[in-house]
C-alpha cells in the first residue's frame, strides 16, 4: 500500500465549525497566511459563504481567486481535474493554498458517495504536489455520518486553533471503494436499448430527443448526447460485449444510465488529466466535466455508470 501520510509538501485538513464565526476564524487567517507567504490562494465554496469570504478580506479580496463550488464542483467528479488540478497546474512553481468546500447541506443523498470518493481520492491525487487544501464541514446542519466520515478522508482535523491527527484516517483508494455503492434500478418507465457498434447513431437521437422533450437548453442537451455518447464508445471499444442505455426522467433531472461487462479498476479514472501525448483516457473525464453527477458502480464483470442532467 503506497503511503499517503508523510508527504510534507501536501496537506488537507478537514476544518469543523458550526456558525458563521466560527467559518470565518478557521477560513481568513488560513488565507491571509497564504498571502503573505506569497502563495497563490484559491476559495472554492458555495455562493453564501463565499460571499462572507468576500465581505472579511476586504482589500486582500483582489489577491485571492474565487469561485462558486456549488457551480464549478456541481458534479463532485470534476473538482479534482477542473477545480483543485487545474489551479495548481496554473502555478507550477509555487506552493497553493485552497479552500475547498465541497460538502454542504444542499448535497443530496445520490450526490454524496461520490463527494466522499473525491475528498478521500484528493489525497491520492496530489502526492508530491506543493499544497495545502483546507475542506470546512458545518456540524450544525450536516448529516452526522458526513462528518463522521470526514475523519476518514483528510489526515489532520481542525476546530478553531486546535488540530491533530485524525486517527481514524484511511487509505484513500481503500476509503474510496467503500462508496462504490450499488445504483437502484432505472423506473419501471425508463426506456432502453442495447449499445453496440451499428446503435451509436440511434442512441445518439434518443439522448437528444429526450433531451429536447425534457426542456434541456440546446447547449445541455449537445452537452448529455456527447457524454452518453463517450460511454457508449467506451463500452464498444473495452468492454468486450453489448451494453444496456436506461434513460427516464423525473420532476427535477434527465437520467441516463449505462451498464456493461466492464471494470473500472483505476480508482482516479475520470479525475486525472491524461498527458498530452496520451492518445485516450479522456471520456471519463470529458464525462464528468459535462454532467452535473456522475455516479459509477464497478466490480468484476459489470460497470454502471449514471449520469444525471438537471432540467
Amino acid at each position: 500500500m503506497r503511503d499517503f501520510t508523510g508527504h510534507q509538501d501536501f496537506a488537507h485538513p478537514a476544518m469543523f465549525y458550526a456558525n458563521r464565526d466560527e467559518y470565518l476564524a478557521g477560513t481568513i487567517p488560513f488565507i491571509r497566511a497564504g498571502l503573505s507567504a506569497g502563495e497563490p490562494v484559491l476559495v472554492a465554496v458555495p455562493e453564501a459563504n463565499l460571499g462572507l469570504i468576500r465581505d472579511a478580506l476586504g482589500a486582500d479580496l483582489g489577491r485571492v481567486e474565487s469561485q462558486d463550488m456549488a457551480v464549478a464542483g456541481r458534479n463532485p467528479g470534476r473538482i479534482i481535474p477542473h477545480v483543485l488540478l487545474a489551479f495548481a497546474a496554473a502555478h507550477p512553481d509555487r506552493r497553493v493554498r485552497i479552500v475547498g468546500e465541497p460538502i454542504w447541506a444542499g448535497r443530496s443523498e445520490a450526490e454524496y458517495p461520490a463527494c466522499a470518493q473525491h475528498e478521500a481520492l484528493i489525497n491520492a491525487a496530489f502526492v508530491g504536489r506543493r499544497a495545502t487544501i483546507l475542506c470546512p464541514y458545518d456540524t450544525g446542519r450536516l448529516r452526522q455520518r458526513w462528518v463522521e466520515d470526514a475523519h476518514r478522508t483528510h489526515p489532520v482535523l481542525r476546530h478553531g486553533t486546535t488540530a491533530w491527527d485524525s486517527p481514524d484516517y484511511g487509505d484513500p483508494f481503500t476509503v474510496a471503494a467503500g462508496f462504490n455503492l450499488s445504483l437502484s434500478r432505472p423506473p419501471a418507465h425508463a426506456e432502453t436499448v442495447t449499445v453496440e457498434l451499428h446503435a451509436i447513431w440511434a442512441l445518439r437521437r434518443l439522448v437528444t430527443a429526450r433531451g429536447i422533450a425534457a426542456g434541456l437548453a440546446p447547449d445541455r442537451v449537445a452537452d448529455l448526447t456527447l457524454a452518453v455518447s463517450e460511454l457508449a464508445a467506451n463500452t464498444v471499444e473495452h468492454a468486450g460485449a453489448a451494453g444496456t442505455l436506461a434513460v427516464w426522467t423525473d420532476e427535477t433531472e434527465l437520467v441516463c444510465q449505462l451498464t456493461d461487462t466492464g471494470h473500472i479498476t483505476e480508482p482516479l479514472a475520470g479525475r486525472i488529466p491524461a498527458p498530452v501525448e496520451q492518445p485516450g483516457g479522456r471520456g471519463l473525464l470529458l464525462v464528468n466535466e459535462l454532467c452535473d453527477l456522475v455516479r459509477v458502480h464497478t466490480r468484476p464483470g459489470a460497470t454502471t455508470i449514471r449520469v444525471h442532467m438537471r432540467r
